[in-house]
């Protein structure tokens, strides 16, 4: 039985939008479908033209959606590198060229999730999950080792061999295999030594800087679906926040 949900006092334009939000969660238009019309969903919701453009501009504004002109509007995808490759990617060059690193798998396993990743990831102590390992690099220089921990019930067939011979970024990889979009992110950041088997990965000295950066990845409805821990060399590089 569903739970009854409570009178919602938010602003109407919100709770458009978070009804097409939950149309998007449950498949009704694919990363990159075109969404219905302003007009057909002014009709579908019994709102206003005007409303339906307020919900659909917060939408585009949290990247949910992309706006064409004189296409329409289309569900958001990782598949397009251009528009979303460094929305989650803050690591730069030094010399201030806007390169994409080339990502080398060190392993991939089956684990079960500790306490602390299970609680940030939403599941129970022990539940099975899949732990990545990978290497960052600009020019053949390692800049960042990522450990990345899924639950593999979300990723289920998820082999090292897939992800090798995938030509895209992991996201778009997680999309178009296994339907699970990363539409938000949570991030914090520390300053630690680097040890002596990641200054080894790293090609650093022990007891070298790094800057670790501690990700949580939330699909549609702030579902956790990613923690990942990405330790940084910031010899060659520099982490990037806009904020607007």
């Amino acid at each position: 039985m569903r739970t009854a949900k409570s009178p919602s006092f938010q602003p109407l334009y919100i709770q458009i939008k978070t009804l097409i939000v939950d149309s998007l969660d449950a498949g009704e238009w694919r990363p990159g479908d075109a969404i219905p019309s302003e007009i057909e969903l002014a009709a579908r919701f019994r709102v206003s033209q005007g409303t339906v453009r307020k919900a659909i501009d917060a939408l585009a504004a949290h990247h949910l959606v992309v706006r064409r002109q004189g296409k329409g509007t289309f569900v958001a995808t990782h598949t397009e590198e251009k528009a979303s490759m460094f929305r989650f990617l803050r690591i730069r060059r030094n010399d201030g060229r806007a390169e994409y690193p080339a990502s080398r798998l060190i392993d991939v396993r089956r684990a079960r999730a500790p306490a602390e990743t299970a609680r940030l990831l939403g599941l129970k102590t022990g539940e099975p999950v899949i732990v990545l390992r990978r290497v960052l690099e600009f020019e053949d220089a390692p800049v960042v080792l990522d450990e990345i921990v899924l639950p593999a019930a979300l990723f289920k067939g998820l082999t090292r061999a897939k992800l090798e011979a995938y030509r895209g970024s992991m996201y778009s990889f997680f999309e178009t295999r296994f339907g699970v979009r990363i539409v938000s992110a949570r991030e914090k950041l520390t300053a630690i030594a680097a040890d002596a088997a990641t200054a080894q990965i790293l090609q650093l000295r022990p007891g070298d800087p790094l800057l670790a950066v501690e990700r949580v990845t939330s699909t549609y409805g702030d579902r956790p679906v990613e923690w990942r821990r990405g330790l940084c060399s910031t010899r060659h590089c520099y982490y990037v926040n806009e904020l607007r």
